[in-house]
């Protein structure tokens, strides 16, 4: 077994993944490492025909340009980081493990909100997903709240 190398660490730019890409951050650092920093655009479905292709192009146009621009200042709050950025569009469980697939991630770092009982069975898991369907190791990583609940 060869320690990684390529390391994927999907963001929605919570505080959860922040934390999630300084710990990848800091085993890159110790491993010699690259990390890939992917975002997935969840694209809204506007069902209104009469809002026309010119509108939802304009829409679409200006998330990506949001997406890209807080990617872009991620990576440059860590400036001494190896850092490649990826903005993709599509479901976030589908675009991480394409991503993945693509890079040939040798691990995936990633916050989870450590949620319970009926707001995880609502929400759903996406790092749940990802642990069970991944094509390599999932590192979760759980920020702890500071209040100590």
């Amino acid at each position: 077994m060869s320690l990684p190398k390529t390391i994927l660490v999907p963001t929605d730019f919570s505080e959860f993944a922040d934390h999630a890409l300084d710990y990848a951050i800091a085993l890159a650092s110790e491993l010699g490492a690259r990390v890939h920093v992917v975002h997935a655009l969840t694209i809204p479905e506007l069902g209104v025909p009469e809002l026309g292709v010119a509108l939802i192009s304009a829409t679409m146009e200006s998330m990506v340009q949001r997406g890209q621009a807080a990617l872009d200042k991620l990576v440059a709050s860590r400036p001494s980081a190896n850092l490649a950025t990826m903005l993709r569009t599509g479901d976030p469980r589908s675009v991480i493990l394409e991503a993945a697939q693509e890079l040939g991630a040798d691990l995936i770092v990633m916050g989870t909100h450590g949620r319970r009982g009926v707001t995880r069975a609502l929400l759903g898991s996406i790092a749940e997903a990802i642990v069970r369907t991944a094509p390599c190791p999932v590192l979760t990583v759980r920020r702890r709240d500071p209040r100590g609940s």
